[in-house]
């Protein structure tokens, strides 16, 4: 009997120790850093610029993420400048948190019926996917500020409006003065990435 109850004993001790064990082995998510806060804005652009290039981010709805990406850089911008460039563990979940709301709105966007008629072969296509890595690359080095990257998504933004009423107007598609003139904007707003990158302004992490 004495045996019988060791074991039972045992046993009991066991099952109790089993949710000790569960969450012991639970891992621990990753403290949101300013690397981290840089990854997460690098990695939307990367998703931005593939959805443009694949189609299934229309004009309208990447002048909604854009718009809603530069609202988040300027509020990064003035976070920093509260705290001598730095970003405090608050600002640093307030951030976090709304990059998940815009990776959902991105995944949801992507994925919804709506495509955008692109060409292979479409100059405006192909520029405006370009900028938007030059952009998340220059998030990612740290050579774009909080400031400059969300002056430099303002001008994707005007630039996508542009381009959504312009199709809208001719059938989803864009006539030769038209894409004349978004070419010539995307220009500017190329020589403004170069300088932007350049300037020896560092975003601090």
């Amino acid at each position: 009997m004495n045996a019988i109850k060791i074991t039972l004993m045992g046993a009991a001790l066991a099952a109790f120790a089993l949710p000790v064990f569960a969450q012991d082995s639970t891992p621990t998510p990753a403290p949101v850093t300013g690397s981290s806060i840089q990854d997460r804005k690098e990695n939307q652009q990367d998703r931005i610029a593939n959805g443009v290039k694949s189609g299934e981010l229309t004009a309208g709805e990447t002048t909604n993420l854009e718009k809603k990406e530069s609202n988040l850089n300027h509020e990064e911008k003035d976070m920093r400048s509260l705290d001598n460039g730095k970003l405090t563990s608050a600002d640093k979940a307030t951030l976090n948190q709304q990059q998940n709301q815009l990776s959902n709105q991105i995944y949801k966007d992507k994925h919804n019926s709506a495509v955008q008629n692109t060409d292979p072969k479409s100059e405006v296509g192909k520029r405006a996917e370009n900028q938007q890595d030059r952009i998340a690359q220059g998030v990612k080095s740290g050579q774009l500020t909080a400031g400059e990257t969300a002056h430099l998504e303002n001008n994707e933004t005007r630039i996508n409006q542009e381009v959504r009423a312009d199709r809208a107007a001719n059938g989803g598609k864009l006539t030769a003065a038209e894409r004349k003139q978004v070419n010539q904007q995307q220009n500017r707003e190329s020589r403004q990435i170069y300088r932007d990158k350049h300037n020896n302004r560092r975003q601090a992490k």
